[in-house]
Formats: structure tokens, sequence, C-alpha cells
């Protein structure tokens, strides 16, 4: 995606140099500004504009006019149902848990697109709630975030399961504040 839009601006990059800069960019932007720079007042917009141009320098381009324009539409095209792409039957089993009286929310190491992505890829009206690390201030494995999804929820750790694709961050960090948990 990232290749396709900067060809569309006329820069040619490999993806495969694209992925590999792109891996190292958001590692030292989280090290740098950790959970979109809010505690820093950075806003998630321009955290991820940052990454996106830094991955682009990586692979050598540097001209910033055309680095703000590949970053500012790829954040915009993020913003949308488009980018993303469903886990098959992912719709029929959050309406079977739906239909079946489960409360369910969203705990995501994610930012404040979080919410309209979901109603875009209409999953949104599935959910109670979605905290995002990013309005909590803390992210995953924190058991913060967890605690306050649980307040969200109205039950206590016992009562709530977490089901999650990371091994730390999610199935660990939930059994540990009490929760059910489940991997992936």
């Amino acid at each position: 995606i990232y290749a396709a839009e900067a060809q569309a601006h006329g820069v040619q990059v490999q993806p495969e140099a694209l992925s590999q800069s792109f891996q190292a960019a958001y590692r030292a932007q989280s090290r740098r500004f950790p959970n979109y720079g809010r505690a820093e007042g950075l806003s998630s917009r321009q955290w991820w504009v940052d990454v996106v141009k830094e991955t682009f320098r990586l692979t050598g381009v540097h001209e910033d006019t055309v680095l703000t324009l590949i970053a500012e539409n790829l954040y915009r095209d993020y913003c949308s149902a488009r980018n993303w792409e469903l886990l098959p039957e992912a719709s029929e089993t959050l309406s079977w848990c739906h239909q079946h009286g489960l409360r369910m929310g969203v705990v995501s190491n994610f930012d404040n697109r979080l919410e309209s992505i979901l109603v875009q890829c209409n999953l949104r009206h599935h959910f109670h709630f979605v905290l995002t690390s990013e309005a909590v201030g803390v992210a995953k494995p924190d058991p913060k975030i967890f605690k306050a999804a649980l307040r969200l929820g109205g039950v206590l750790p016992e009562q709530a399961a977490h089901i999650g694709d990371d091994y730390s961050k999610d199935y660990r960090a939930a059994r540990e504040v009490g929760m059910h948990s489940f991997l992936l």
C-alpha cells in the first residue's frame, strides 16, 4: 500500500524495503514517543505522519514535500475501511456473541481512529465500548488499560475474557489482572 501510494507520486520504492524500513521507523518512534506521543503533546496523526516520512527516508526518499503528501494520504486512507481486512467469519462470530447476550468491548493499542474504522467496517455496533491506548494514556500490557475496560464493561475480572493475538500484551497481561484469556 505504501509502495502504491509512492508510485502514484512518481516515487519508486520496493515494498520489501518499505516493510523493513517501516518496522525500524515504528520501533524508533514508539521508543521515542510511546503511545502515539500523547504524554509529549503529539497528536496520533502527527505521530503517524512522522513514522511514514521516516519509513521513506530510510529507503532513500528525502523530498519533504512529496513525503508529506504521501504520509497525509496514507494516514487518511488508514482512517477508512479501505485498507483493513476482516478475519474470515468475524462478523458472523461477533453477531452470534451479541445475540447470545455477551457484552463486548474493544481494548486496543491503537489510536483515536479505531472507532471510526470499526463503524466503516460495520463492526462497531457489536461492541459496548471501544477503548484505545491513546485514550487511556497507557498501552497493553499495562494493567491500567484492562482495569479501565473492566470498569466500562461493569464486570469483575473473573467475569471477563480477553481475546488477543499477542502472547505477552494480550494473553498474559489479561490473566495477570485476573481475566480469562484466549490467544487468537
